[in-house]
């Protein structure tokens, strides 16, 4: 399983500087949708460059204009751009297109899907590498939020997923027995007092 760093922050400056840390123990770094609206795509391109033998993962959450959203980012040197689960099939399509034109990859973001499980079939048949399950920062702070539901909707869909959405180092075990192909942290490394050491724990609690 690989390890994803969600860099939620509003500078290159300061992603820059937890992706130095945080380099040697994750496979892949990822520009928050707050900084790329902050810094715009010269965020991943600095990341990229800094970075070149990592996976650079630009979360745009495209909900329009697929192809020529993703074209953009992937011009910018990412390798892994994301397009909505609720955007319509088109937008999705739009993207692929542009992925297999770069020779990149789409992730589907399914934050808000009702029914994950079965749009996460549905993404991966229209192209899509992997999809995420995932609860956005508000959705956790809700009553009732239950992190184990986004492992079973991982689970029943069958098809390659991730999952993000406050994953630490005592529940990223749980997330591979779910069987995901990559576990995506954010608050548990760049909240830390020690960056780098907090993405080493997390990889240490990878079998």
């Amino acid at each position: 399983m690989k390890l994803q760093f969600a860099m939620d922050t509003l500078t290159t400056e300061s992603a820059l500087e937890w992706a130095a840390a945080a380099a040697p123990h994750v496979d892949i770094l990822e520009l928050g949708t707050p900084l790329i609206k902050a810094e715009g795509l010269s965020a991943v391109t600095a990341i990229k460059k800094a970075h070149p033998d990592k996976i650079v993962f630009a979360d745009l959450k495209t909900m329009d204009a697929g192809e020529l959203e993703a074209d953009t980012a992937f011009e910018a040197g990412a390798d892994l751009v994301t397009v909505l689960g609720l955007a319509g099939d088109s937008t999705i399509v739009g993207a692929v297109k542009a992925a297999k034109k770069h020779g990149k990859g789409i992730v589907a973001d399914l934050i808000g899907v009702p029914d994950k499980a079965a749009r996460a079939k549905e993404v991966v048949a229209l192209g899509v590498d992997f999809v995420e399950m995932h609860a956005g920062l508000d959705e956790q702070a809700e009553d009732g939020f239950t992190f184990s539901t986004l492992l079973d909707d991982g689970t029943a869909s069958g098809v390659p997923f991730s999952v993000a959405g406050g994953i630490n180092a005592s529940t990223i075990a749980s997330v591979q027995q779910a069987g995901a192909d990559v576990a995506v942290a954010g608050s548990a490394i760049y909240s830390a007092s020690d960056v780098g050491a907090a993405a080493a724990e997390l990889r240490a609690a990878i079998v």
